[in-house]
């Protein structure tokens, strides 16, 4: 367990590292510029410099801020943002002997969903506290707008999530069987082939990733960190590797936001193809390593899409936020609960 931990933390390190890059060359395509290219080869090595040039940053903290919670913010923000790839099947189960290993560090625990949302909750705890805690109007309304934002999203993100579970139970029961479908291995055994949850919740899946677009203050929703009005929002009172944690926090639940999304609507760690055509067993190491591949490979595709976006729409007013959370995706994410609902019961 120790040893599949440390692993997993290291690929959350090089995979912030690797959505760093490529939002930089994104953004560098679309505003036609060349971006990071003389750190390495290609400039492969940014990420890693940046990493550096924060760790000599001063350590600067305001005298009239608690100090006490001002150095606990940012632990909070990546430690909820890490803790939560605990849960995540990176791959089905390898059989050694007989035993099945299972590619993660709790991937088949029974509540795994329910750990994720609980987790992305807490997380804004560590946004909120370095608002507050910074002694500044400029963090504070950053801290208070990031908390009214979850409050604002989280109803909906967890209503699409009912669809998918309606939808899973509902293949388990016509099936004769009975699984626990809180458990993010089931939800992706369940989306077997081409049966993907994308496919089946085209409603639920379009109200979960604008939902997460505000979870993770991602642009358009960046209003939290808000440039123009708000400084910097949360971070502004944050140098040096504090400030670093938020960035590496914001890129991890990135990256958990694209699992996630890949986990409920795109098959996880499925292959398109049974694996049966390509003369793979269940339980070999190849057909894991394949599974794994592929769990990344959508995961790039989504996270890729998350920076498109961001550099491609202007900044919703804070008006305009609160209209689309509250009366926008809530009345379409009860709709989306009572159509499957209904759809469910006469198919049955």
């Amino acid at each position: 367990m120790l040893i599949k931990a440390i692993v997993i933390v290291t690929m959350i390190m090089l995979a912030a590292a690797t959505l760093v890059y490529i939002e930089r060359k994104l953004s560098a395509f679309i505003q036609n510029r060349i971006g990071p290219n003389r750190t390495g080869p290609f400039g492969l090595l940014q990420p890693f410099a940046d990493v550096i040039k924060l760790f000599m940053k001063e350590d600067i903290v305001p005298t009239a801020a608690d100090q006490r919670f001002h150095k606990i913010a940012p632990i909070i923000s990546l430690g909820v943002a890490v803790a939560v790839y605990s849960v995540i099947p990176f791959a089905n189960y390898i059989m050694i002997g007989t035993h099945k290993i299972f590619i993660g560090i709790a991937p088949d625990i029974n509540i795994g969903l329910l750990f994720i949302l609980a987790m992305t909750s807490v997380g804004v705890y560590g946004i909120t506290l370095a608002g507050w805690s910074s002694n500044s109007k400029y963090s504070l309304l950053g801290g208070l707008r990031s908390s009214a934002q979850m409050i604002s999203y989280e109803l909906s993100m967890g209503l699409a999530v009912i669809g998918v579970l309606l939808v899973s139970n509902a293949f388990t029961q016509h099936n004769g069987t009975w699984l626990n479908t809180m458990s993010l291995n089931t939800l992706v055994l369940n989306q077997i082939g081409w049966r993907w949850n994308i496919l089946l919740q085209p409603l639920g899946f379009i109200i979960f990733l604008v939902a997460s677009f505000a979870e993770t203050n991602r642009s358009p929703f960046d209003l939290p960190e808000a440039e123009p009005e708000l400084v910097g929002g949360y971070n502004t009172e944050y140098t040096g590797m504090k400030f670093g944690m938020f960035f590496l926090a914001e890129y991890g639940n990135l990256a958990t936001s694209s699992a996630f999304i890949t986990l409920l609507y795109l098959g996880g760690w499925q292959l398109p193809i049974p694996a049966s055509w390509l003369g793979l067993q269940d339980g070999t190491i190849l057909l894991a390593l394949c599974q794994f591949i592929m769990f990344l490979a959508k995961i790039i595709l989504v996270a890729t899409f998350f920076i498109w976006v961001r550099w491609s729409l202007p900044r919703f007013r804070y008006d305009q936020l609160m209209y689309m959370g509250w009366k926008v995706l809530l009345p379409l994410s009860l709709l989306n609960v009572v159509i499957t609902a209904i759809v469910i019961y006469l198919l049955n």
